[in-house]
């Protein structure tokens, strides 16, 4: 069916037909039957329980509006977000644009969301009892030097409704934000993380796991200091990649210079290359989720082979439909570390 949908998506603008589609799963997801015939393997990640290893990447369902519609997708977990302490509207249109020679997609959106009390409150309403992933952020206008008082105020809120806390701190679509990956500050960010959820684990009386998510445009030395401090904090989890800004697989293609993140399949060689030096850096201290240019049965296998534990799809579901989250629980169901 979504291959006699997409066409007509197609003709849409990118950012207006993402803004229909979650419309629609938000006010009709309740009638769409389950699309996956095996619900998969299950298999111990951070402490938590997966149904499968396959998950919704955050960035689709920003706000948390279309939770249990995608849960009829098969999905072992959704991650929904990045959501910011305040409401905020992004970065101006146009700011999503299609490469559908390459199979990619550019955006610059810049977290975009309709702020962190309203998300909490689109999950309670939720009927999802699966594992939930919520991606946090900060506002645009925060300064670097306080975007700990924004991660913090999010993991506050977010903390007793997650199975698990993404830091975003990758996005190249927020002015500076990646300079929280930079040694000194990726330490003092860690320290206030983690020094913050074991206080909400004794008020809450349940331990959240924390997961870091990076960029695939950092060179090997910056990688081994991000893997040294991930051990170090003892963070939970390590998600691989966000989007990239080289353009070196899309030269020349309409859109190929617009400003913003690439994904889809132009990423997909990057972000396995980021995910098996990860691998060998952490040397299984602690699992690593991929993303990066997932559109087969085959692409999640190789992003396993790497070194992954889960796998996480969202511009491959953009090309090919619903029906990727069901073909590649399907292939990953036979999966065991070596």
């Amino acid at each position: 069916m979504y291959s006699l949908a997409r066409p007509f998506f197609f003709l849409l603008d990118p950012e207006a037909a993402h803004d229909l589609t979650i419309w629609s799963l938000h006010h009709f997801g309740g009638f769409i039957p389950s699309v996956c015939g095996s619900r998969g393997k299950p298999v111990e990640v951070m402490g938590l329980s997966f149904p499968n290893r396959i998950g919704l990447a955050a960035g689709l369902d920003k706000n948390g509006e279309a939770i249990d519609a995608f849960a009829n997708f098969g999905f072992g977990h959704i991650e929904i977000g990045t959501v910011t302490p305040r409401p905020q509207p992004g970065n101006p249109k146009p700011r999503l644009f299609r490469l559908p020679k390459a199979e990619g997609i550019i955006n610059r959106m810049g977290f975009n969301n309709a702020g962190v009390d309203n998300l909490v409150a689109n999950v309670r309403s939720a009927k999802f009892k699966g594992i939930l992933g919520i991606n946090i952020g900060k506002n645009f206008d925060t300064p670097i030097e306080k975007a700990a008082d924004d991660y913090l105020a999010c993991l506050d809120k977010v903390y007793p409704h997650a199975s698990y806390v993404t830091v975003n701190i990758s996005s190249p679509n927020t002015k500076n934000l990646r300079q929280l990956q930079g040694a000194s500050e990726l330490d003092a960010l860690l320290a206030a993380l983690k020094a913050r959820q074991a206080r909400l684990a004794d008020e809450h009386g349940r331990y959240v796991p924390l997961a870091l998510k990076i960029a695939p445009d950092v060179q090997s030395e910056q990688l081994s200091e991000m893997a040294d401090a991930l051990r170090r904090h003892r963070i939970d989890g390590v998600i691989a990649t966000n989007t990239t800004l080289s353009r070196e697989a899309v030269a020349g293609l309409p859109h190929a210079d617009e400003t913003g993140g690439l994904s889809g399949a132009p990423l997909r060689t990057r972000s396995t290359e980021v995910v098996a030096e990860l691998a060998k850096l952490l040397a299984g201290e602690l699992p690593i989720i991929a993303v990066g240019g997932v559109f087969s049965g085959k692409d999640a296998l190789e992003k396993l082979d790497a070194g992954a534990e889960l796998v996480q799809l969202y511009t491959g579901l953009i090309y090919k439909g619903p029906g990727l989250a069901a073909e590649t629980v399907k292939a990953t169901d036979a999966f065991s570390r070596v």
